[in-house]
């Protein structure tokens, strides 16, 4: 089966791709946002291939896989089908809703012929998706082991953007943080952020890293810190878990569902957070059997596998 998929969140998109179908990628000259093709730091098979505009209108297409609202114009422009209509698709929608939680409209929600799939049950339950179909097939990661050492005495952080982003990734309370434990920030356009929040350099280290050596940099601190105030579940949070590290997160969206009990510390309460991070660097025995707890939970339930089996279970629904 031939699926189109654009190249928008590669963490997901990995593992996507990791099914037994062809993935067509669009790719442009410039590899703008909508035709990135291929990605250069991620481990994707040869299944996965690029094609031009020209190449993509002669395409044999089974399944459009859609994750931004322009792409339903894309998919018309650039193969001469409608999606949903032409050709069976679907929308992968990844975020939660950023402007109202209550009363916030999702942008398919007026039709019924392209399926809405979540990422998480919190943000089915958040978005107003009207009469849509809906469906939540929740993350699946692929397990780059249990890498954890703890020896660095840091706090790790993955964020995108934290300066523009500010109080939604909780950005403004890693300050607080950094009172009890140094931070390794981790993420695109991190720089120039212990500036911004005042921090000494040493107390604020920030870097973009491929993920492969992501991996290996997140696992030599001693815990994970997840200080996100709402956003959709973060794939940071699951990949920490997966390596072995012990969590510490706020308690918001779907958070405390992929963070049982035994796996780390969730709470809203700032100083409960602080306590785990100072019990986390005073006791690494702790924080190992911890992070071995938190590796199981992501095992059971975000595994690639039964990701890959759900997503193979909707695709034959949409397609027969």
């Amino acid at each position: 089966m031939n699926i189109l998929v654009w190249h928008v969140h590669g963490s997901w998109l990995t593992a996507f791709v990791q099914g037994p179908h062809t993935y067509l990628v669009p790719v442009t000259d410039d590899r703008g946002p909508d035709g990135l093709g291929r990605a250069k730091t991620w481990d994707w098979p040869g299944t996965v291939r690029e094609k031009t505009l020209k190449e993509l209108w002669d395409c044999d297409i089974d399944l459009m896989v859609l994750q931004r609202p322009h792409e339903l114009d894309l998919a018309l422009r650039w193969t001469g089908r409608r999606p949903g209509v032409d050709v069976p698709a679907v929308y992968v929608e990844h975020n939660s809703p950023d402007e109202s939680p209550e009363h916030q409209l999702h942008p398919l929600s007026g039709q019924t012929g392209i399926p809405l799939v979540h990422v998480t049950h919190f943000n089915r339950l958040m978005w107003d998706n009207g009469k849509a179909p809906t469906e939540v097939v929740e993350h699946g990661i692929i397990d780059p082991g249990p890498l954890w050492t703890g020896t660095e005495r840091r706090a790790a952080v993955v964020v995108n953007e934290p300066v523009r982003r500010g109080r939604t990734t909780g950005t403004d309370l890693l300050p607080r943080f950094a009172r009890s434990v140094p931070l390794d920030v981790f993420g695109m356009r991190t720089e120039g952020l212990a500036d911004h929040l005042d921090l000494p350099p040493e107390c604020c280290r920030t870097r973009d890293l491929p993920q492969h050596e992501l991996h290996r940099e997140l696992a030599r601190c001693r815990l994970y810190l997840h200080p996100v105030r709402w956003t959709s579940l973060g794939l940071s949070l699951l990949e920490a878990m997966f390596l072995g590290m012990p969590v510490v997160a706020l308690d918001t969206t779907e958070v405390r569902q992929a963070v049982p009990e035994g796996a780390g510390v969730v709470s809203n309460r700032l100083d409960v957070l602080e306590d785990a991070v100072r019990t986390f660097l005073a006791e690494p025995e702790h924080a190992r059997r911890t992070g071995e707890a938190a590796r199981a939970a992501a095992q059971a339930r975000y595994g690639e596998r039964r990701f890959l089996d759900d997503w193979e279970r909707l695709i034959k629904e949409v397609t027969r």
